[in-house]
C-alpha cells in the first residue's frame, strides 16, 4: 500500500480491476499523505473526507458490479475555481471564502460520472489571476522541488500536489498558461485543449474568450484518459464546439517518425535561460532520433502577445468580476452608510492587490474613448498572432518551444514587480490569443529543477500532442523523477 502513490492511473486502475486494493482503501491512503505532507506546501485548501470516502465507497461497488470505467475509483483534486456542490469553492479569494456552490461544474460533472473520486480543492492565484501562486488569499503555494520557490500559477496548487504525488491528477485552468507554466516548474504533464474543447459552465470566469479547463498528472497517457472524460459539448456553455470527442488514449501510439516539428525561432532568441535551452536541445535530439523532422518556424508577431494579453485578459476580467459586489455575490462588508459604500467597502475587502490592478486596467481599457484606442487594437493584433500560427501549421504538424523562460523562480522575487511577473508567461501567452491546444512535459532538470517542453497542435489536434509527448515519455524517465522528500 505505501507504493500506491508512485503509481500511474492506469496502473491503479489495473489494481482495482484485479482488486488488489479497493478505492477506498486507495482514497485513504492519498487523504493521508495530503494530512501529513501538505503542511508544507500549502496546495490544498479544502480537504473533502467525507465526500471521498463516500464517492470512493459508490466506486467500488461500480468495481463489484462489473460497471467500472478506466477511471472509476481514481482520486483527484479539483482546482478551486470549478464549482463543487456543498463543497467551499473560493476561487482562492476573501471575496468568495464562505461560497458553498449548489451546483457541480461540468467539468466536476463529468469527472464523477467517469467515476472519479475527489479528494478536495488545490490553492491557487486569487481569481486566477497570476503566476507564482502567491496572490491566493490563502497564502502562497510551495514547490515540492524547493519549498523556497514558487510552483507557478494560476493553477500551481494542483501542479504541487501532483508533482509531490498528494493526487495522481488535478484538474486546472489555463487562461495565459496556467495549466502549462506551473506544469513545467513542477515536472508534471499539464494540457490546454483548444479553446471550446472543454465546457467552462460552472468554471468561475476571468477572461471568457481565453479560459480553458484542462488536465494535470504525472504523464501523457495520464492526461489522455482524463480529457477523454472531460471533453465533449456542453448546451450549457455557449462557447462549448459541437465536436465528437476523439479516443484520446487510442492516439497515443501515432508514430513521431517522419512529422515535421516546428521549432519556434522567436522562442529561442531574447529572454531565454541558456540552461534550459540546453534543456531543449536534448529533448529535440531526442525527437530526432525517433525520426521526427525539426523544421525552423517564425511566429513573428509573438512579441506583441503580452501586451494584447494584458489589456483583453484585464478587460474581461473587469467585466466578469463586476458581479461580486455584495449585493449578487461575494462578500458583504459589515454596516454600509449606503449602496455606494456597499459596493466600495464589500470590493475593497474582498479583492486582492491584483485583482484590483487588473480590474482597474480592464475598466480604463474599456471606457470611453479608449475602447477603440485600446481594447479594439489588442483585438486585431490577436488575430494577426492567430494568423502566424496558421502559416506556421502550413510547414509544420506540432511547434516546440520552451513552456517558461527559466526555471521556478523564489518565493517574492518578483512579488514587487508586476512586469516581470507576467513575463513569466511569455512563451504561453500567444497559444490562449489564438485558442490552440498545447501540452507542456518534463524536459531534462537544470540544477536539479523541472523545466518544461511545450508541444503546441493545431485546433482539436488534443491526440497528437499527446501522442508526441507519450512517445518521449516511453524512451526517457523525466516524468518519473520525484521531488526526494515526498518520493
Amino acid at each position: 500500500m505505501d507504493e500506491l502513490h508512485r503509481k500511474s492511473i492506469a496502473e491503479l486502475s489495473a489494481g482495482l480491476a484485479e482488486k488488489a486494493f479497493s478505492s477506498v482503501e486507495l482514497t485513504r491512503h492519498f487523504l493521508a499523505r495530503i494530512r501529513d505532507l501538505d503542511s508544507g506546501l500549502n496546495s490544498v485548501i479544502t480537504v473533502a473526507e467525507k465526500e471521498a470516502l463516500l464517492q470512493a465507497g459508490a466506486a467500488d461497488e461500480r468495481i463489484q458490479k462489473g460497471e467500472a470505467g478506466p477511471l472509476t475509483g481514481i482520486p483527484l483534486l479539483h482546482k478551486d475555481i470549478f464549482c463543487t456542490k456543498g463543497v467551499r469553492t473560493s476561487c482562492g479569494s476573501f471575496m468568495l471564502d464562505n461560497f458553498i456552490s449548489p451546483y457541480d461544474a461540468t467539468v466536476v460533472e463529468r469527472l464523477a460520472a467517469a467515476g472519479m473520486v475527489m479528494l478536495g480543492k488545490t490553492n491557487m492565484d486569487e481569481f486566477a489571476m497570476g503566476s507564482s501562486n502567491e496572490t491566493s488569499h490563502y497564502g502562497p503555494v510551495k514547490n515540492p522541488w524547493d519549498t523556497e520557490r514558487v510552483p507557478g500559477g494560476s493553477s500551481g496548487g494542483s501542479a504541487a500536489a501532483v508533482a509531490a504525488r498528494l493526487a495522481p491528477a488535478a484538474t486546472g485552468t489555463d487562461t495565459g498558461g496556467s495549466i502549462r507554466q506551473p506544469a513545467a516548474l513542477c515536472g508534471i504533464t499539464g494540457l490546454k485543449p483548444t479553446y471550446g474543447r472543454v465546457s467552462r459552465y460552472g468554471m468561475i470566469a476571468f477572461a471568457s474568450s481565453l479560459d480553458q479547463a484542462g488536465p494535470m498528472a504525472r504523464s501523457a497517457d495520464d492526461c489522455a484518459w482524463l480529457l477523454s472524460a472531460m471533453a465533449g459539448f456542453d448546451e450549457r456553455d455557449s462557447t462549448s464546439v459541437e465536436r465528437p470527442v476523439d479516443d484520446y488514449p487510442g492516439a497515443l501510439e501515432q508514430p513521431v517518425k517522419g512529422l515535421r516539428i516546428g521549432v519556434v525561432k522567436e522562442f529561442f532568441e531574447t529572454g531565454l535561460d541558456k540552461d534550459v535551452a540546453a534543456s531543449m536541445e536534448q529533448a529535440m535530439e531526442e525527437l530526432k532520433r525517433f525520426g521526427a523532422e525539426l523544421v525552423e518556424v517564425s511566429l513573428p508577431h509573438s512579441e506583441y502577445s503580452v501586451a494584447a494579453y494584458y489589456v483583453v485578459a484585464p478587460a474581461e476580467c473587469s467585466s466578469n468580476l463586476a458581479r461580486f459586489d455584495g449585493v449578487r455575490f461575494g462578500h458583504r462588508c459589515e454596516d454600509p452608510k449606503d449602496l455606494e459604500d456597499l459596493y466600495k467597502r464589500s470590493r475593497a475587502e474582498g479583492f486582492g492587490a491584483e485583482v484590483k490592478r487588473r480590474i482597474m486596467i480592464g475598466t480604463y481599457a474599456l471606457s470611453a474613448g479608449y475602447y477603440d484606442a485600446y481594447y479594439l487594437k489588442a483585438q486585431q493584433v490577436r488575430q494577426i498572432i492567430a494568423q502566424d500560427f496558421r502559416d506556421a501549421f502550413a510547414q509544420a504538424d506540432v511547434l516546440l518551444g520552451p513552456a517558461s523562460p527559466d526555471v521556478a523562480f523564489r518565493l517574492g522575487e518578483k512579488a514587487s514587480d508586476p512586469v516581470s511577473m507576467y513575463l513569466s508567461d511569455i512563451y504561453t501567452i500567444a497559444v490562449n490569443l489564438a485558442g490552440l491546444p498545447a501540452l507542456s512535459m518534463p524536459a531534462p532538470r537544470v540544477k536539479g529543477l523541472p523545466v518544461g517542453l511545450q508541444l503546441i497542435g493545431n485546433y482539436f489536434d488534443e491526440g497528437r500532442l499527446l501522442g508526441v509527448a507519450h512517445q518521449l515519455q516511453k524512451a526517457t524517465d523525466w516524468h518519473l523523477q520525484t521531488p526526494e522528500a515526498f518520493s
